[in-house]
């Protein structure tokens, strides 16, 4: 039999010898632990400008939650804008486009249901008082001052006028409107005391020399007093 050589003897012992990969920890340095994988450059350096694949851009998803703001708000005339301006504006916008016609149809439908623009006085307080509790103070503004246009004195129309200058910080505006109403139908300062739109004001002297229950009183009855 032939002699093998030493190398010979090693070179076939790393042929046969399965190789055995030490764990990680054995690997690094005592009391270090292992480093994570560095990133490629390429995917480091990568731009990020693009939205990713299939989400809306963002200009499309501010005008969709416009509308969707106005319609939450019930004004529907300002969603339908919104809705429109998005399905013509980005056709391409598909995940938004099925949705905004949605609601562009239900826009219509409460639109035809709403009734026809107030005329009388009493019907532009009634929508104000809506508009008020809607929270919309621009569009009750709009009936309040109508209605003193052609009827200074209408107390209603003063008292909400107060509330919309109080709810907008107009304090000396809001004050002034109030001794109007107060003056002209003296139990308007005992339902002032109860509003919640007036609670910024409880700290006022004038508000509170306003609303005192001899304030309110005419002043023949006042003089019944003494």
């Amino acid at each position: 039999m032939a002699k093998i050589g030493r190398s010979s003897a090693l070179k076939a012992a790393k042929r046969t010898s399965p190789s055995v990969r030490l764990p990680a920890r054995v690997l690094a340095p005592q009391g270090r632990p292992p480093s994570p994988p560095l990133p490629s450059l390429r995917a480091a350096d990568a731009p990020s400008t693009l939205p990713p694949a299939g989400l809306p851009s963002p200009e499309a998803v501010r005008v969709f939650q416009a509308g969707m703001e106005a319609l939450q708000g019930h004004r529907y005339t300002d969603a339908a804008q919104a809705f429109n301006s998005l399905v013509t504006g980005f056709p391409a916008e598909r995940a938004l486009l099925d949705r905004a016609r949605v609601y562009l149809d239900l826009c219509a439908r409460e639109l035809r249901r709403q009734p026809a623009q107030p005329t009388t006085a009493e019907e532009r307080l009634t929508a104000a008082t809506a508009a008020l509790n809607d929270g919309d103070e621009a569009r009750a503004e709009r009936f309040v001052q109508a209605v003193l246009a052609e009827q200074p004195d209408q107390d209603l129309a003063l008292y909400l006028s107060a509330a919309i200058h109080a709810r907008r910080g107009r304090r000396d505006e809001a004050l002034a409107s109030l001794r109007q109403a107060i003056a002209l139908r003296p139990d308007v300062a005992a339902q002032v005391t109860l509003d919640p739109d007036f609670d910024s004001f409880r700290d006022s002297e004038a508000f509170r020399a306003l609303t005192a229950p001899t304030a309110a009183l005419p002043r023949r009855a006042r003089r019944m007093r003494r």
